[in-house]
Order: C-alpha cells, then structure tokens, then sequence
C-alpha cells in the first residue's frame, strides 16, 4: 500500500512539470514602456508643392519641409495668450530663359477667433451712495403724527465684456532677394505670441515666390496647413 501511495505522488509531481507554463522571459531594458506616449514634437504636414508655367517660358515651384509649430506656455497667466515656436524650410524653384532673380518672402498667418486687444475687454463698474428723504410715523388707520427721516443706500454694478469678431493677421519673418535658380529660407525657433485672443486661435505658414525680369513680374504662393491653437 505505502508503494502505491509513493507512486502516484511520483506520478501527480510529473504531470505538474509537464502542464505547468513557461516562466516569462525577462523584459527588455532598452524597450519603451507599452503605455509611454510618443513626445509632442509640434510636427505640422507641410501643404503640397505649388507650381506655375509662365507665358514667357518659365516653371516656378514653391514648398516647404520640417514645419512645426511647438506650444510653449506663456509668461503671463493670461488665458488670453498663447506663445509658440515655429520652425520650417521653404524652397523655391525657377527654370527658365535668362538669368532667375526676384523675391522670396516667408511667414505665418495668425488667425483669432474672438478680439479683446483693441477693445476694452472685461470693464466692471460700479456705484454706491446715500439718499436722504422723510417719512411720516402714527397709529395705523389714523393720522400721521410724526415725521422720521429715512436713508437709503443704493448700489448699482454692471459688468461690460468688449468683445469683436476675429482678426487674420499677418507676421513677416523674413525677405530674401536673390539671383540664383534655388532661392531658400530656414525658421528655426521663431518666437510667436498672441495676445487678447479668446476662444481658439490658428497658426499657417505662408511663402510667397516673386520672378521679375524687365518686363514682367511673376507670383506664387505656398500657404501651410492650419493648426489650432
């Protein structure tokens, strides 16, 4: 009996190995964390490439690469302000009969949805005083037989919020004459800042390519993706 009981146990610690899962392998080190949020890099899609033909046998093309638009709190407490850093690289090209020369202008166009900067915004106002008047006192159903003076003190407040709709406005960073078939213009850690704007606010870049010669001027615009604010 006693070898039998030996046995079985043998045979019950056999099967356990055998059904009993495999330890985990150990996690890798240099893996990220399976809930770590990629960092907000303020990374913005360029707009697609614009181009033109010209009538006097030229091609233009404008765009731009490694735009972004990175949020960076502001140095008041304000809700009213907002501040970022922007940053791109905007290419233009020009092929053509004669020498390329003319203008390269880049910047952001910024858009509010409600203006408080030229109005007056939130105003309070307020007003307190002390009215002096009589009044007559006596038994109720006979004749007034007592004249007492009475004070009132009213207080009137009023609260005024100067809003108007919203503003586009436009930010020139920089202005490049050139005289070369591939004229460029690089932002990097361009200071933005808003202020007086309630509500959402909006950011897109903007170029502008200008080909003169002696006879013509030529423009092409880029402008970039909107990004809310």
């Amino acid at each position: 009996m006693g070898f039998r009981r030996a046995a079985a146990f043998v045979v019950c610690v056999a099967l356990a190995a055998t059904i009993s899962p495999p330890a985990a392998a150990d996690p890798d080190p240099a893996a990220p964390p399976p809930d770590a949020a990629p960092a907000a890099d303020g990374k913005v899609t360029s707009g697609e490439t614009v181009s033109v033909h010209t009538p006097d046998g030229w091609f233009l093309t404008l765009g731009a690469m490694d735009e972004a638009q990175v949020p960076v709190p502001p140095l008041t407490t304000a809700v009213s302000s907002r501040e970022y850093l922007a940053n791109g690289t905007f290419t233009g090209t020009l092929a053509g009969p004669g020498d390329p020369q003319g203008l390269l202008e880049v910047g952001y166009e910024i858009g509010c949805g409600v203006d408080m900067s030229t109005s007056n915004g939130v105003t309070m106002a307020g007003s307190a005083g002390l009215t002096p008047s009589v009044g007559l006192s006596g038994p109720i159903g006979a004749l007034p037989t007592t004249v007492v003076p009475v004070i009132g003190t009213p207080v009137n407040g009023v609260i005024t919020v100067g809003l108007k709709p919203g503003i586009i406005i436009v930010v020139p960073v920089d202005k490049k004459e050139f005289k070369s078939a591939r004229p460029w213009i690089m932002i990097s850690n361009f200071h933005v800042k808003i202020d007086g704007c309630v509500g959402q606010s909006f950011i897109r870049s903007y170029a502008t390519l200008t080909r003169r010669t002696d006879e013509s001027d030529v423009v092409l615009s880029y402008v970039g993706v909107t990004t809310t604010v």
